[in-house]
């Protein structure tokens, strides 16, 4: 609010100082003053200076921020195995931007002064220059007919999964709603059952078809876990509105769209813990918690809690605005080891949403309350939506 308030006392105090000379000039008498509204030699002389001067500007602005704000852009720390990839396309891409606004501004505003207006000087007139427009056509064309065929080339590559990768994949489901995600891994038959919005009651919060029998050791997770160095195919689906599934630092993002099955497929090359580990994010870690610490003191002081030191973790996000609470709709993910990932395998198999559901039944009729959940076990799991079965190994 306080910077806020002097902005506003700045713009204020401008228009006063220009009104102020505007009354200046009316209230002169004979002299040098023009009185017309066209502009002289020496106008344009100071329009001429004032456009180096922003020049001079862009060129500062853009040298500070490369010093304070170079860290920040994720490049760099790609956790998968085609990471490396959009990470280069995403620098091809900068360093042409950055070349050519460099050069097209200083030959904009170098050409502003050097051909500024002044008395008797005529402009050149070219109807036409066919070389000229030849050059500024064919170099743009050849350069974004370049980036395009590298993105399609880089994206062909990312997208397709051959038959032998999804034999050796795993496959996993992430559910969108207003406003959480939730994982559903297929058991110890490595096929997800099949789902729709239609079944969805009570603790079958999914949708998932229970007389399907490859659902019945399906089980979900409000945390998702995927191993190190294995392909992993998600099958993205939407409860209510268009979800935006994206894994930054897997460089991973595809639509969630209601009645339908997306889906995107990565490897993961880098664990939690190694990620933690590196001093680049080690340095990041530190450098948030000092400006938390410094937050917590302030807190601390008006008597409210201090914050809790930040410390890394993947994230899914939407990306997508798709709610009030669409900046709290994340989900922590967690690369381990394949031993570690067997074992939280392990440890959470058994908790399937078929034992979910008999749970919820079974205590409903213990305190003498219908089910909160419908028998489904004569549904017929025939609908356009279902999540496609993807047998894995």
């Amino acid at each position: 609010m306080t910077t806020l308030l002097v902005l506003i006392v700045v713009v204020l105090l401008a228009v006063a100082l220009w009104q102020l000379t505007k009354i200046f000039d009316l209230t002169q008498v004979g002299g040098n003053v023009n009185n017309t509204q066209i502009a002289n030699d020496n106008d344009n002389k100071v329009n001429g200076y004032l456009m180096f001067g922003f020049l001079g500007f862009i060129y500062l602005t853009t040298i500070y921020c490369l010093l304070n704000y170079s860290k920040f852009p994720l490049i760099g720390d790609s956790a998968s195995a085609h990471g490396p990839q959009i990470d280069n396309l995403m620098v091809i891409t900068l360093v042409l931007i950055f070349f050519v606004q460099t050069v097209t501004q200083a030959l904009l505003h170098y050409f502003a002064f050097k051909y500024r207006g002044k008395e008797g000087q005529k402009a050149l007139y070219f109807a036409d220059n066919n070389r000229l427009e030849f050059i500024w056509s064919i170099i743009p064309a050849i350069v974004l007919a370049g980036l395009i065929l590298y993105g399609l080339y880089a994206w062909t590559n990312i997208m397709f999964v051959s038959e032998k990768d999804k034999e050796d994949a795993i496959v996993i489901e992430l559910y969108a709603q207003q406003f959480k995600w939730e994982a559903r891994y297929s058991g110890a038959d490595d096929v997800l059952g099949k789902a729709n919005v239609r079944y969805i009651d009570g603790a079958n919060n999914l949708g998932v078809d229970l007389s399907d029998p490859n659902a019945q050791d399906d089980f979900t997770s409000s945390e998702l876990h995927i191993p190190k160095g294995k392909r992993v195919i998600f099958k993205m689906r939407s409860q209510d509105v268009l979800h935006s599934a994206y894994m930054p630092h897997f460089r991973a993002q595809m639509n969630c769209v209601p009645g339908m099955v997306t889906q995107f497929s990565f490897i993961p090359t880098m664990t939690t813990a190694e990620m933690r580990e590196k001093p680049a994010m080690v340095e990041k870690v530190a450098r948030i918690n000092a400006i938390r610490a410094k937050k917590s003191e302030a807190l601390v002081a008006s008597g409210q809690p201090a914050l809790d030191p930040y410390t890394f973790d993947y994230l899914l996000l939407c990306n997508k605005i798709c709610g009030a609470s669409h900046y709290n709709m994340q989900m922590k993910v967690v690369v381990d080891t394949p031993e570690e990932y067997q074992a939280w395998l392990k440890e959470n198999s058994p908790k399937t949403i078929v034992q979910a559901v008999k749970t919820a039944a079974a205590e409903a009729k213990a305190a003498e309350k219908p089910a909160t959940s419908k028998d489904t076990t004569s549904a017929k799991g025939t609908d356009s939506t279902v999540v496609a079965q993807a047998e894995t190994k």
